[in-house]
């Protein structure tokens, strides 16, 4: 059995000087534009909660992509995020393309069904810069091996233990079962916990032992993402973003302490972008 990599240990120091930093002379399409899916009518909070995190990590747009039945619901509920209503495949393909679009996210409260296989799998084809989470990983838990080979340019996965399982197989040993996964989808993958785990598919292996308990909380896992979104929509390598964006991540939970629900993160995101740029 091969050794594995040790895994360092996440802090601003090994992402830093990648951190992405707005031009003076830059518009809002130079600082990005992130495309987040939408959940339908009665799961709209998800991708609102992952919409805002990329707008406060720097995306300088955010549009949720949405059915047009739930429209009304991410129009009243968001001020700076735009909506964009598709209908079908076709629609959210044409979205996509757009070429100052810099980074897509899919999973949260998307559904398990047929229409959000074949939005990863447009998305992938598309070759844009990618999060996948949540219901985008597990609507491919009986055939994997698709997702894997769609995968041809900076993906970023993001399953807690459960989702993993259902992707790669059980977990023995969580710093060789990531550092495996990344090997075989050839994407980062980012494996949530107490200890979140970040490997590369060339074997870097990045351990976050940062986050405080009280992190463990709904809708704590679509911020993180759209954390990430937001930092590669500003052209930040999918690992180091993801890196960082773990780290901002448990930072917040640690600024705001006890008590902390998942919308209060974002809110601290300001302050330590203040303190560390």
């Amino acid at each position: 059995m091969t050794a594995l990599p040790v895994a360092g240990d996440n802090s601003p120091d090994y992402w830093a000087e990648h951190f992405p930093s707005p031009d003076l002379k830059g518009n809002k399409y130079d600082r990005g534009y992130s495309i987040i899916l939408g959940g339908p009518l009665a799961s709209t909070g998800a991708a609102r909660l992952s919409a805002r995190a990329a707008l406060r990590i720097g995306s300088g747009l955010v549009s949720i992509a949405c059915d047009p039945s739930a429209l009304i619901v991410y129009a009243t509920a968001l001020e700076a995020v735009m909506t964009k209503p598709i209908r079908d495949v076709a629609e959210f393909s044409g979205l996509i393309s757009d070429r100052r679009v810099t980074a897509v996210m899919l999973g949260p409260a998307a559904g398990i069904n047929e229409r959000t296989r074949d939005l990863v799998i447009t998305t992938l084809k598309a070759q844009k810069p990618a999060v996948l989470d949540a219901d985008a990983l597990t609507v491919f838990k009986d055939d994997p091996k698709t997702l894997f080979e769609a995968i041809n340019s900076p993906v970023v996965l993001t399953p807690h233990d459960g989702e993993f399982e259902r992707l790669f197989g059980q977990i023995k040993d969580r710093k060789r079962a990531v550092c495996d996964a990344a090997a075989v989808s050839g994407a980062i993958v980012l494996l949530k916990g107490p200890e979140t785990l970040i490997a590369h598919p060339d074997g870097r292996l990045v351990a976050n032992r940062h986050a405080p308990s009280w992190l463990a909380t709904a809708g704590s896992g679509d911020v993180l993402a759209g954390l990430i979104t937001g930092l590669m929509a500003q052209g930040m390598k999918a690992f180091d973003a993801a890196c960082a964006a773990v780290w901002f991540h448990s930072e917040a939970a640690r600024r705001f302490g006890p008590g902390l629900i998942a919308e209060d993160l974002s809110e601290q995101i300001p302050a330590i972008l203040k303190d560390r740029l």
